[in-house]
């Protein structure tokens, strides 16, 4: 009856992640029965994953029991319970709950991955990291946000500010926020273990670690960062007009930064609607780029977006493009396949794959322009094998 619950795989179930030692379990009882007890066991190091689930894949004693009292027990009252700390990995945790007027018991098991570090001596717990990944600026600010069962917790946060430079050194602020945390504060402390037992910051990665009365079950490490005001990105140089053969041309512009950046440049036509774009990184100088277009004559807008590596500063900078020129199969209502379920007689696509613009055919050939797909694509226009069928180029 129970064969396929028994059966056992390393991924065969959903493991429930556990980040806290401290934990709680909740039952939900369809059967009103009186409870003598209820036992919590956890399967022994080394098992195997692997092979079917038995009850001796558990350790013989419990890691947690709550006396029932012989009474009815109440649905969704919780059982705190703590996970050993030699237990670490993937896991399966068995519930048991016996009753008190027969001889019956209930039982209930859960897969879990046990990410939670051991307690250290002393009923400090592992509730965080202090990361050093970025380098700050003066004036920028790091805050270690402290969070409870009931949401943030102002108490416990601490942020410092940066003074200079070399302050903002990623090991430097890392250090200093550590030793912030432990002047401020009595149930929490920041550092790494040293050989006396004592957690003390080091210029680094430091641990946060808390103690069960404060409340604090993890914390996050934020960074205030304050923009590069001296950052500069511009357009440097367009020519007086882009000349389009057949709807297309190539827009060559200068790039002015000061700054190594992530730069964004877009062309829009006179309705707003994007006609070729290009993203780069460019070091600080000045850089020629270009963009492939596909439009029609007139006035375009070419958008220059830039943003410093580390995400604190973006520029943004505009300028009028005169396109002139012939026209080309430009005008379409979708890139194909996007919207495919909309496709009817006379929609018209752009195939990127060819720069062409086709036009699905009439009713009755209307309805293979849907039938599309990267497996299957005899009517995919200008490529398929059959496209003829579905569509006529522009």
């Amino acid at each position: 009856l129970f064969s396929a619950v028994d059966a056992q795989t390393a991924t065969r179930w959903h493991l429930t992640e556990i980040n806290d030692r401290n934990i709680d379990f909740a039952w939900t009882y369809t059967a009103a029965h009186p409870a003598t007890k209820h036992e919590y066991f956890i399967t022994k190091n080394g098992w195997n994953p692997n092979e079917p689930l038995a009850r001796a894949s558990f350790d013989s004693a419990p890691f947690c029991y709550v006396d029932g009292g012989n009474v009815l027990p109440i649905s969704g009252a919780k059982h705190s319970c703590v996970i050993p700390n030699d237990k670490s990995g993937q896991h399966v945790i068995l519930g048991i709950w016996t009753v008190g007027d027969t001889d019956a018991a209930f039982y209930n098991v859960v897969d879990v991955n046990v990410l939670a570090e051991a307690a250290l001596p002393g009923g400090w717990n592992h509730v965080g990291n202090i990361t050093p990944a970025s380098t700050l600026l003066p004036g920028d600010k790091v805050k270690a946000r402290a969070f409870t069962a009931n949401g943030e917790s102002p108490s416990h946060s601490v942020e410092i500010g940066i003074a200079s430079a070399d302050a903002g050194k990623p090991e430097k602020w890392s250090f200093a926020l550590a030793e912030q945390i432990n002047k401020s504060q009595k149930l929490v402390r920041a550092g790494v273990r040293d050989d006396a037992g004592n957690i003390v910051p080091i210029e680094g990665e430091n641990k946060l670690y808390a103690q069960k009365d404060s409340g604090v079950t993890r914390y996050e490490v934020q960074l205030n960062m304050q923009e590069d005001a001296a950052a500069r990105l511009m357009v440097a140089s367009l020519q007086p007009e882009y000349v389009l053969d057949k709807g297309q041309a190539k827009v060559d512009f200068g790039v002015i930064a000061n700054r190594t950046m992530n730069i964004e440049a877009t062309l829009f036509d006179q309705n707003n609607k994007s006609v070729g774009s290009t993203a780069v990184q460019m070091d600080s100088g000045t850089t020629m780029q270009s963009i492939d277009i596909r439009s029609i004559p007139g006035t375009h807008t070419l958008t220059l977006v830039g943003t410093t590596l580390d995400g604190r500063t973006t520029r943004q900078d505009n300028r009028t493009v005169n396109v002139t020129g012939e026209g080309g199969a430009h005008e379409y209502d979708f890139e194909f396949p996007n919207n495919i379920g909309e496709y009817t007689a006379g929609t018209t696509v752009l195939q990127p794959k060819t720069g062409n613009v086709y036009e699905c055919k009439p009713f009755p050939y209307s309805g293979y322009c849907k039938q599309y797909s990267p497996a299957a694509n005899g009517y995919e226009p200008g490529v398929g094998a059959h496209w003829h069928m579905a569509w006529d180029q522009k």
